[in-house]
C-alpha cells in the first residue's frame, strides 16, 4: 500500500482581495488577541449576521489561508482528517480539510459545528487546548499545529436543542465572540455597498427586517437576516418589483407556513 499523502496547495485557500466587512463591536481586536495567543475562537450568533464574512476578512487581514467546512449530520472524523482512496490503480492518502489547514498553518473554520456528528469532537479537542496536536491514527502520525494555525468554529444558539448543543467540554476550550445584527446605520451602509440600492428602498428593507425580527418566537424561528436583506436589495437593484423581490428573498426564505408567509407579505405590501 502506497503511503504517500496527497497535499493540496495552501495558496488555493488564500483570500487575495479584501472582503467587505464593517466591524460591529470589538470582534476584530478580540480575534487578533486570541490568534496571537494561539487560542481557538468560537463565533456565536444568528444566521446571516456576518460570521462567515468576518472570518474571511480576518483570514485576509492576517494573511493566512482559510479552509471552511460546512458541518452536517453525516460529517465524520474521516471527512475532516482524511482517508485512503484508490486513484489510478494505487492507494493514496488524501488529507481532509482540517489536516490541510494544520499542515499549511492556516485557518480551519467549522461552520455550524453543532450539526456535525459527536465523534468529530474527538479530533477537535486536542487541537483546541494547550496541546495543539492532531492524531492521524490511520497514518500513525501526530501532527503538531504550527503557531500560525487557527481553529475557529461557529454556531447559532437559537437553533440549540437537547440533541444539538455545544458541550461544556468543547465550549470552554474556545474564546467566544458574540455576533448580532448590526445597528441600523451599519446595516444601511452594508446593504447599500453590497447592492447599490438607494437609501429610501434600503430603509424600507430595514423596517421590514425589524418587523420580522419582532416575530421571532411568535411564528418565526429567525427574523430576516442582513444576508436576506442583501439578497432582496440585489433583486430590486436588478429591476425586480420590490414586493416580488421581498416575497422571494425574505418571506419564502424565512418560512414554509402559509399563514406566516401571508402575514409577512402583508408587511411587505404596507412598506412597498
Amino acid at each position: 500500500m502506497e503511503n504517500t499523502a496527497r497535499i493540496h496547495d495552501p495558496s488555493t485557500y488564500t483570500i487575495e482581495k479584501q472582503p467587505y466587512y464593517v466591524p460591529v463591536g470589538n470582534e476584530v481586536t478580540l480575534f487578533e488577541a486570541a490568534y496571537s495567543s494561539h487560542l481557538p475562537v468560537l463565533l456565536k450568533g444568528p444566521t446571516g449576521c456576518g460570521k462567515t464574512r468576518f472570518m474571511e476578512y480576518m483570514a485576509w487581514k492576517i494573511q493566512r489561508p482559510m479552509i471552511t467546512v460546512s458541518c452536517h449530520d453525516d460529517l465524520t472524523t474521516s471527512d475532516l482528517v482524511g482517508r485512503y482512496l484508490v486513484k489510478g490503480g494505487e492507494t493514496v492518502w488524501v488529507d481532509g480539510p482540517l489536516t490541510r489547514a494544520v499542515r499549511s498553518g492556516g485557518i480551519c473554520y467549522l461552520d455550524e459545528i453543532v450539526e456535525a456528528r459527536k465523534d468529530t469532537m474527538v479530533v477537535i479537542h486536542p487541537l483546541a487546548d494547550d496541546r495543539r496536536i492532531m492524531p492521524i491514527e490511520k497514518l500513525g502520525q501526530l501532527l503538531e499545529a504550527p503557531e500560525s494555525f487557527c481553529l475557529a468554529i461557529s454556531y447559532n444558539p437559537g437553533y440549540q436543542s437537547v440533541l444539538k448543543e455545544l458541550k461544556q467540554s468543547t465550549r470552554q476550550r474556545f474564546v467566544a465572540i458574540e455576533f448580532n445584527y448590526p445597528t441600523h446605520d451599519l446595516e444601511r451602509q452594508i446593504i447599500i455597498h453590497e447592492t447599490g440600492l438607494d437609501v429610501v428602498s434600503t430603509d424600507k428593507l430595514l423596517k421590514l427586517a425589524d418587523m420580522t425580527r419582532n416575530l421571532k418566537g411568535n411564528g418565526l424561528e429567525e427574523g430576516a437576516s442582513t444576508r436576506l436583506l442583501v439578497h432582496a436589495g440585489k433583486l430590486i437593484a436588478k429591476g425586480v418589483e420590490p414586493r416580488a423581490a421581498c416575497q422571494g428573498a425574505v418571506a419564502l426564505a424565512l418560512t414554509d407556513d402559509s399563514d406566516m408567509i401571508a402575514a409577512i407579505n402583508e408587511l411587505i405590501g404596507a412598506l412597498f
